[in-house]
């Protein structure tokens, strides 16, 4: 594999898992795991110049493809920051890779 390939395979981690953003949705987890966390930004507002993650919603989702999207959701939870919301995330994907559940 060169180098340009291994270049487009790399993600941004968090506390080591993998965390990709489309929009105002993250990903947060490894999609060969049985789990993995969706993050979506529900509303923003502005610091200085930027808009910040104000409510978040957390879902806990089963990697299973063969569930439809409704029946992945394992739980969900809704947040104030992004910080909480990946907080939270990273306590389910490790409880649920401890409990196979």
């Amino acid at each position: 594999m060169d180098e340009t390939t291994q270049d487009k395979m790399k993600f941004f981690t968090y506390k080591g898992l993998q965390l990709v953003r489309c929009g105002d949705v993250l990903y947060y987890g490894n999609m060969t795991d049985d789990y993995v966390t969706m993050i979506q930004v529900i509303s923003k507002q502005k610091a200085g110049n930027m808009d910040v993650a104000d409510k978040v919603k957390v879902y806990l989702m089963s990697t299973d493809e063969k569930l439809n999207p409704m029946d992945a959701i394992k739980k969900t939870s809704e947040k104030n920051g992004l910080y909480d919301a990946l907080d939270l995330a990273g306590a389910w994907l490790e409880r649920a890779k401890r409990e196979g559940a």
